[in-house]
Order: structure tokens, then sequence, then C-alpha cells
């Protein structure tokens, strides 16, 4: 699968996991070229506590695009080192 925004592949991998709709990369699959640190949190009540990225692609900034919890709950330890996307990203087999 890859992620792709702007025109531009940020993360492939065959390695995922889906959780709620939702596809989890391994974190390694992310290009960290294309991502600053955000100091957006948000929780899940079964999750716990997510953790953003934001995308730059070619001058276009997509703030708080890319989500992972560095400590999972027990319950959604299957996504503990990977992250998601939205806002507009699409996520294409």
């Amino acid at each position: 699968m890859k992620a792709v925004w702007n025109g531009t592949v940020v993360a492939e991998s065959d390695d995922i996991v889906t959780v709620e709709g939702n596809a989890y990369f391994p974190a390694a699959a992310l290009q960290r070229g294309y991502v600053t640190d955000s100091d957006h949190t948000s929780i899940c009540p079964w999750k716990g506590t997510a953790h953003y990225y934001n995308l730059q692609v070619d001058e276009r900034a997509n703030p708080n695009a890319v989500w992972y919890y560095p400590d999972p709950k027990p319950a959604a330890d299957s996504i503990r080192g990977r992250v998601a996307f939205w806002k507009g990203v699409r996520v294409i087999p």
C-alpha cells in the first residue's frame, strides 16, 4: 500500500495493520524528509494518546496529517511503532 499526498508517496509498505478502517504503516516506511514534529495530541479511550506529524511536500503543508501512538494501551499494541494518515492523504493499494 501507498500513502500519497500532493502527488508524492509519503509511505509505502506491504506490512499494514488495519484498525477502525485506518491503515497503519510501519514507522520505518514513512519518508521522514516530508514530516516535521507536531505538538498536537489527542486521546482515544482504548488506544491511548496519539501524537502527530505535519506533512510538508513541495511548499505545501498539511498540519497533523500523520498520527501514531508511541505507547498504546495493551488492546492496541498491534499499532505500536506504526503511523496512519488522514486530512487528504490517500491510502491506495
